[in-house]
């Protein structure tokens, strides 16, 4: 099946661009609603991370480690790199006897304004504290230090990542259709929409064993705290909290989205073909108003979905619509 038509760009009177993609909702059982292909094979990139730290805290390392929930927030997160986002992964790494040397993610400039612009006016180098994902890294090794594992815990034989692999089949109920390598270098398996969408559903109406708690923990700790999973004025931050943290969201790389309702026990996922953000964003941000959890008039909804488009001199020239048919 082709991709559908989800998100529309309009100026001028006339549409200037369409956004195309897939987004699945799924109760556990099966397909609720479904655009575009179901079984389009994708990348879930860092949507993923809560399946990443699956292993972290069904293994007992998380508890092992004494971490909390700020800590499994951060196991979750793509953060900016703010003081907030650094400071707290270092901590962590401290607390096991660890530094920034022992991550294997890499540096990128932060995306924190405020950080970024302190270390270029500093003329100083980013650290992999910086990365978005040192807080996923710094789980990673706290696992590996609970298991006595080697040190290079992104390769794909280290049982760390085949611990993911197998859990991602588990909880996906599929088989991986490939494997990639993700912008921090841990491995990334790919799947089908609907078996993003269904491993959703499943830490959303978690089961009442070792994994299902592992499950609930990091839900809520996402819920609770929204601004170490991403940053201030960032859409994950912002959803979550417009939701009053009743929902977990997610992006990811690529024009990947995904959310967890526990309230309605579903699981969505949302990719966008051309791998525009804005159109992820606006595409889970409908989702959600249509699954009745995002209150339509909130601000959060102007600013991702329905708000105009304006210029440099912030004249008004355009803005996103939904498609025809989508939510319905």
């Amino acid at each position: 099946m082709p991709a559908a038509e989800l998100i529309e760009i309009w100026r001028g009177g006339l549409r200037e661009g369409v956004h195309r993609g897939h987004a699945v909702i799924h109760d556990g059982r099966g397909i609720v609603e479904a655009w575009g292909d179901p079984s389009a094979i994708i990348f879930p990139r860092s949507s993923c991370k809560i399946i990443q730290a699956l292993p972290l805290v069904e293994s007992g390392a998380a508890d092992a480690a004494g971490l909390g929930a700020e800590q499994l927030a951060l196991s979750c997160a793509s953060h900016s790199g703010a003081a907030l986002h650094v400071g707290k992964v270092r901590s962590w790494l401290e607390g096991m006897g660890l530094s920034e040397t022992d991550l294997r993610c890499g540096c990128h400039m932060p995306w924190n304004k405020d950080e970024n612009r302190l270390l270029t006016c500093g003329d100083h180098a980013p650290s992999q504290l910086h990365n978005n994902c040192s807080g996923k890294h710094a789980g990673f090794l706290s696992w590996v230090r609970h298991e006595k594992a080697g040190p290079e815990y992104v390769e794909l034989d280290h049982p760390l990542q085949q611990a993911i692999r197998s859990v991602t089949a588990e909880v996906t109920g599929e088989e991986p259709a490939g494997v990639g390598i993700d912008g921090c270098s841990a491995p990334n398996f790919a799947g089908s929409i609907t078996g993003l969408a269904r491993a959703m559903a499943a830490f959303a109406q978690p089961k009442e064993d070792t994994r299902g708690q592992a499950m609930s923990r990091l839900v809520q700790a996402m819920c609770t705290y929204p601004e170490l999973v991403a940053d201030e004025g960032r859409a994950c931050t912002e959803l979550m909290r417009a939701m009053g943290g009743r929902v977990a969201v997610k992006t990811g790389a690529e024009a990947v989205f995904i959310a967890i309702i526990p309230d309605r026990k579903l699981g969505v996922a949302v990719k966008i073909e051309d791998g525009g953000t804005r159109a992820s964003e606006a595409a889970i941000t409908a989702l959600l108003v249509h699954l009745g959890v995002l209150d339509k008039a909130h601000p959060v909804v102007g600013k991702l979905l329905t708000g105009p488009m304006v210029n440099w001199r912030s004249i008004e020239v355009g803005g996103l619509r939904l498609a025809s048919g989508f939510p319905v």
